[in-house]
Order: C-alpha cells, then structure tokens, then sequence
C-alpha cells in the first residue's frame, strides 16, 4: 500500500513503512490541487502541523485508510470529515512528550532569569549585570492549565524544586491531580493564585483565546509560558500586558500564525521570549514521533488495533488477541441478522456473554454496526459505523452478562424495528473457531464464511432433498448443512454454506415450490 508523507519526519518513520512491505512516498511541498492529487491513489498519509487535511483532501482519496499526524495536535485536520469517509485520524501523543516538558520548563527559567536579553547584550559588549534582577521559582506558585500528558511532565519537573501547583483541567480527576501533587482548582482560582502559568491545551474552539486580557490581569506581576498552540493565549494582549508591566514577563514557542508574522506585537517587546516551535525538536522525539506513527499506519493496514485512534474505537494492544475473533464474528451476525429481517431496522442491540464481557468491547460493536449496515449499501466501516447509525437514528446499545448458557463466550446481535426482531448469535470453539449457533431463535451450527444461503420452510419429509437437488442442477456444491426446527412439523431453518455464488433463478426455483416460505442468499467474508 503507499502512504504519502507531506511534513518531513525521521527516516526512521519511513524505514518502518518500507520494512512492513509498504510504499513510502515524500512529497513536502505539495498543496492545493496538487496535494489533491498526490493524495488520490494514497492509502495512508502522515503529516505534521504543515499539511491542512481538509474534506476535499478526503473526497480526493478513495482509498485512504488513516492519517497519521506525527505529534500531538490535530487541529490541522479536519477529523469530523474524515469519520464521515471512514478514515481513521491518529496522532502520537508520547513521542515528544518529554522534549515539550523541557522547553517548557527551559523557557520558565528562560523568562524568570532573562537569560536571551542577557545573552544578546553580553554578546554585543554590554555587562549588563545590574539591569536584570531575577525570580527564583522556589516558594512560588506555578499553574498549569491543562494537565494532560505534557502539563504532567511539568508538574514532576517543577514540583520538586519548591513550587506549589495549581491546575485547571476539567477532563481530569482529582484523585490524579492529587498523585501529581497539584490541587485541582477552577480557571479563575488558577489564575489568581499563579506566579508562572503553564499552557498545555489544543487549539479548540473552547480553548482559543482562553486567556485573554482579562486573565492576564490576573496574573499581574507573574510569568506566562506557552509551548502548545498559537491562539489559546491572545498575542496582542500578551504584548500589551508585558510591555506596560501587568506581567514580569512571557515565553511563547507556538504563535497563531506560524511561521510568525513579522509584524506580530509580541516581537517588538523585550521581555517576552520567543523561539520558532521548537518544544518537539528534539532528535529523539522527532524519532519517536514518527516510529509510532508508521507503525500505526502499518497497523491499520492490517486490521489490527491503532493505539492513539482519535475517531474510531481503539483498544489496548494487549488486549487485542483476545477480542480480535469476536470483530469478524460480530460483523458476520450483523450482516446475517441486516439481510434476514424484513422491517425498517431502528435499533441495534449487541450483547456479550462469559468472558468476552469482561473485555472493552467498543470495536467489537463498531463491527457489528458495520456488519448490520453493509447489506443496506451504506458506505461504512468501524470508524464511521457509530456516526452513521446517529446520524440515520438507530439506536445502539451493548449489554454484558456473565452468563454464557452452553458456551465459554458468545455475541448476539439484534435487530429491531420496534414490534419486530431478529437476533443471530455466534461463539468461538477451541478459542478461535467461529460458529453462528443461533439465528432468530433457531439453533445451528453455520461456518461464518463465504456462501450462506438461509432457507425458511416447512418441517416435512423431501424439503432438504429438494433444496439439494436444486442447488446441484444449477452446479452449487454444498460444502456444510445445518437445519434448527421449532416442532416437528412446525417451520424449520436451514443454513447452507456453499462453495458458489447462488444466481437468482436458483432463489426463484426455491421459492416456487409452496413448502419453501423464505430464500436469502449471503455473502460473507472469504467470498471469492
């Protein structure tokens, strides 16, 4: 498969790609129409913050599977468009982690001891040791706002030389922000007890200009560092705020527009420390970035879980050999379940029983919604499965028991249209072994895989016979039977696994005989 790289990455990002039997294709100045085109044939793209993955990106490529972003902000793509195509959006977060914790606590000391201003009169012939009176951070207050992975890594650097920490973060619990040694407090309450405040958050529409003039006010007399995205701190009254001594002094590695615009405010003031985005440029992060992001794109291409998933049900790679049977076999009794009910399909109910509902069974039931939709010829797959069944107003629960009748683990799935349901259930034997055991209410023993045909009829004496004989005039070899009855004599339900494709005079001549109530021919995984 090829996946075309638009932002420079480490070697060791395209190495991975080409090691796994993958196309690595580079293409950093692309844009525009051209990027529409680079993209067209692609199955993977990874970009940094330079490339804008827009919808038109996404309708332009058929057969994009992922995007990986080689960092931690996604705010350049468009990930709303890409669920909407089916296409995963992944980012790195852990790669630069620690490199973005350094710089930032590199330009806390940077703005505190006004070492740059230092440095460049020293440079040019001035001792200038008495202009620069410095704050020590032992004793002060330091606030964090948004204490995610990197506002973590700030917190350890700092908490042990002598700051008290404060943060605002309303994604995280307490419980956390107590192991970390910071008190959890409200943005005001950050704000008013800060001397240095610390911005780890991503560019939203929440977050952008968070603070603003009036937080700054706040903070008079204290320090901002900001090493995670342009916009969340308002340049123009940042500028304003240092150069009139509100603040002691700023720190600032990413801006709204990068790269930055020469006539923006915060260069023309002497206290406010500036560096071109380099929290991440390191020679280890930039590696580690793109390793895991390759080898997340590898993994899509295989089916298998991607870890740091931003739009599609992800799950922990140890996990993953113990859930990975249930996924096909849950798209399979979806599918089973779409093509024999006969009403307006308005819920889903997937349900796990025995040690299968002890697992995160998130993808399992993407799957399943997958399976249900296919055979109404909706473009859609595991990403895009639950957005799509909101969007068409199905509802779609999960229900988990511990109880597994019969078997060690199954997964039911039902469909409904409110009066009506139908539910086809499946199990693994011997460990990963799929069987379907149970299709509306009767029980079978069907191989999940390739030709299913599903016969309705009558419990007399020749029916089975005649199916069989008709499937052999028209060259249909049966490779595997199994018939569920309610009563002798009652209707009966019969599934057929075959080894060929069943045309529809075969389903017309079933059908004309009075005996056979109900025909449906299915093409599962495996179909040649």
């Amino acid at each position: 498969m090829k996946v075309l790289v638009t932002d420079p990455i480490a070697d060791a990002g395209l190495e991975r790609i080409r090691e796994a039997g993958h196309e690595a294709v580079t293409a950093y100045d692309v844009s525009g129409d051209e990027l529409l085109d680079a993209i067209s044939d692609a199955h993977g793209l990874i970009v940094r913050s330079g490339t804008e993955v827009t919808e038109a990106v996404f309708e332009a490529a058929e057969n994009l599977i992922i995007v990986g972003r080689a960092g931690i902000g996604v705010d350049n793509i468009d990930i709303d468009a890409a669920t909407d195509h089916g296409v995963i959006v992944a980012n790195a977060p852990e790669g630069n982690v620690r490199a973005a914790a350094e710089h930032t606590v590199a330009m806390a000391f940077a703005t505190a001891r006004s070492i740059p201003q230092a440095h460049a009169r020293l440079r040019a012939g001035e001792w200038a040791k008495g202009d620069y009176l410095g704050t020590e951070v032992n004793g002060k207050t330091l606030g964090v706002v948004g204490l995610g992975r990197v506002g973590q890594q700030v917190a350890k650097r700092l908490g042990p030389l002598g700051m008290d920490i404060v943060a605002f973060d309303p994604y995280i619990g307490e419980d956390r922000a107590e192991q970390l040694g910071a008190e959890l407090v409200d943005l005001d309450t950050c704000l008013d007890r800060a001397d240095f405040l610390t911005v780890h958050v991503p560019l939203t529409d929440e977050t952008e200009g968070l603070i603003g003039e009036a937080e700054l006010a706040q903070l008079e007399g204290g320090y901002v560092v900001n090493t995670s995205r342009g916009g969340v701190v308002d340049e123009a009254a940042l500028a304003e705020a240092v150069k009139d001594g509100v603040l002691a002094g700023a720190a600032l590695d990413v801006f709204t527009q990068e790269p930055v615009s020469p006539d923006n405010p915060v260069l023309d003031v002497d206290d406010i420390i500036v560096t071109p985005h380099l929290g991440a440029a390191t020679e280890a992060a930039q590696e580690n970035v793109a390793t895991s992001t390759a080898d997340q794109v590898v993994a899509a291409f295989n089916d298998e879980p991607v870890i740091n998933a931003l739009n599609a049900p992800s799950v922990d790679e140890s996990a993953f050999p113990r859930i990975r049977p249930y996924i096909g076999l849950a798209e399979t009794a979806g599918k089973v379940a779409a093509n024999l009910f006969e009403g307006r399909i308005g819920t889903i109910e997937v349900t796990y029983g025995g040690d299968i509902a002890e697992e995160d069974v998130e993808l399992i039931t993407a799957s399943a919604q997958k399976g249900v939709f296919e055979p109404l010829e909706w473009q859609v797959n595991a990403v895009n499965a639950p957005q799509v069944a909101k969007e068409r107003g199905i509802e779609v629960s999960e229900t988990k028991s511990r109880q597994a009748q019969d078997f060690q683990s199954f997964v039911s799935v039902t469909v409904t249209d409110g009066e009506e349901s139908l539910t086809v259930s499946g199990t693994l034997f011997a460990g990963e072994d799929p069987r379907l055991i149970s299709i509306d209410g009767y029980r079978v023993d069907a191989v999940p895989h390739g030709h299913m045909l599903v016969a309705r009829n009558r419990d007399e004496p020749g029916v089975i016979g005649f199916i069989g004989s008709t499937l052999g005039e028209y060259d249909v070899n049966i490779a595997g039977m199994f018939n569920g009855r309610e009563t002798i004599g009652g209707e009966a339900l019969t599934v057929y696994n075959l080894d060929d494709p069943v045309p529809d005079d075969l389903v017309a001549d079933l059908l004309a005989d009075d005996r056979i109530t109900d025909v449906s021919y299915i093409e599962l995984n495996g179909t040649e």
